[in-house]
């Protein structure tokens, strides 16, 4: 008998193994969902630049300005400085919106002249060919701008212009340059986004913008040809800054990915029908890409693109919740709603209202209790002691919209390293909860965020660049 159950037994035997390896890889998969399991080391910014290994580079390059892959040169910049400098875009964006608001309400209020967003923390940089030398001008890009500008000879004397990595551009080098006359249409579209309405210089139209951290530019405004990879935009208008200072970092300039009619967006809809993307890489030390026409991935999902009118050059989307391990949060949709939720490439640290990120705090520090809290850094409250882990178990976040769009935040957008003994919580609360909630570009990191104009929506597809 005993030989003729032994196959029974065998196949009983085979059919646990199976069962407890389905179970085993169903748990794996159910705890993968929940925990990122993350080396420590590898939440560390690396000093070599690796370039997206394995991912098929389009249209311009993105690099982290300060990092080893930027055509600037590595700058070293402290943890303090940056997020000194991220909090005073957030400042710039909150009174941007609020005194137009106000405007709104009261026709008797005066908008201040300082109307431009703080510049200082834009992290990502593209290289792009300006005139008919195509000459190569490394700028800083910016959902939250419209004007386009560069620095230009003679640079008011020789004593206007910041330093910077590229030679600065000479007009007169380029056959293709021309000067926007005072009493032009284009002159009189200038003041709405500039804050301070454009003047004449010898007939020529002059502009003034000055940025929320104390940055400015003014000069000629002009048009010339704007070289994009393969593509050539004529007539193309830019502000030729003679007079500028600020916190660019030695990049050229600023391309102004706003809405309205400045902007790069609008200038080139005939081109490229009002559709750009971009994708930020996970660390300073690979590169991404910034693209622009149709042709989008087929794996992006869409949510609305809303309008605020009292701030029509950012990027509205519905904001509904927020999920941790797994599990959604008990978050009113109405919380994100008043007065609204942008996405902006120049923002660092993404800003929640006030409740909402109370409710993330205590969800995460809950699923991290066996780990030890230690001081707040700046604008971080949760900070932790991971010094003598090899690797930590770190709760899954998303970022939930409407139209049933889910975004996975990578795990270099849920942790920000200070240093191994204090690596924090990568979001942060707005002091009030009419304050514009904010999702900024470490939490879009590894998506191509497709920005769709002229179909109003937003689109997000998951691991385009590393």
């Amino acid at each position: 008998m005993g030989s003729c159950s032994s196959p029974h037994l065998f196949i009983l035997l085979l059919f646990v193994f199976f069962l407890f390896c389905d179970c085993s890889q169903k748990a794996f998969d159910s705890y993968a969902e929940r925990f990122h399991v993350t080396n420590v080391q590898s939440l560390r910014p690396s000093t070599a630049c690796s370039a997206s290994k394995g991912v098929k580079q389009r249209g311009l390059t993105v690099s982290h300005r300060y990092g080893p892959c930027s055509p600037l040169g590595r700058k070293k910049v402290s943890t303090r400085q940056i997020l000194l400098q991220d909090q005073a875009r957030v400042k710039s964006l909150q009174s941007r919106y609020s005194n137009a608001s106000r405007a709104f309400l009261d026709e008797k209020t005066t908008l201040p002249a300082n109307l431009g967003v703080a510049v200082g923390i834009l992290n990502y940089v593209v290289t792009v060919q300006l005139g008919s030398l195509k000459k190569e001008m490394t700028v800083a890009f910016d959902t939250g701008s419209d004007l386009t500008w560069v620095q230009c000879q003679p640079c008011a004397g020789g004593t206007g212009c910041y330093k910077q990595r590229d030679p600065y551009f000479n007009p007169t080098e380029s056959t293709s340059y021309a000067s926007i006359a005072c009493n032009s249409l284009e002159c009189s579209k200038l003041p709405s986004s500039t804050g301070r309405p454009a003047s004449c210089s010898s007939s020529q139209c002059y502009y003034s913008t000055s940025y929320g951290d104390g940055s400015e530019t003014e000069g000629f405004y002009a048009e010339d040809t704007l070289t994009i990879s393969s593509d050539s935009i004529q007539r193309f208008r830019f502000g030729c800054g003679q007079k500028n200072k600020g916190l660019f970092g030695e990049a050229a300039g600023l391309l102004g990915l706003g809405r309205e009619d400045l902007s790069l967006v609008s200038q080139t809809a005939q081109k490229f029908g009002k559709v750009f993307s971009y994708c930020l890489p996970s660390s300073s030390s690979d590169s991404g890409f910034l693209t622009f026409g149709p042709g989008t991935s087929s794996e992006a999902k869409f949510t609305p693109l809303l309008t605020n009118s009292d701030a029509p050059s950012f990027y509205f989307v519905n904001m509904m919740g927020i999920l941790v391990g797994g599990k959604e949060l008990s978050i009113p949709a109405s919380t994100f709603s008043s007065p609204g939720t942008i996405l902006d490439s120049g923002t660092l640290i993404s800003r929640l209202p006030p409740a909402a990120y109370s409710e993330l705090r205590t969800t995460f520090r809950s699923q991290l209790s066996n780990y030890t809290l230690v001081q707040p850094y700046q604008i971080f409250d949760t900070c932790y002691d991971f010094s003598q882990y090899e690797t930590v178990d770190i709760p899954t976040i998303a970022l939930r919209f409407s139209d049933g769009v889910d975004i996975d935040v990578s795990i270099t957008g849920i942790l920000y390293y200070v240093k191994a003994s204090q690596i924090c919580l990568a979001f942060a609360p707005n002091s009030d909860q009419e304050d514009l909630a904010i999702i900024g570009n470490r939490q879009q990191r590894t998506y191509e965020v497709v920005h769709d104009v002229a179909s109003g929506r937003i689109g997000f597809a998951a691991g385009k660049c590393s």
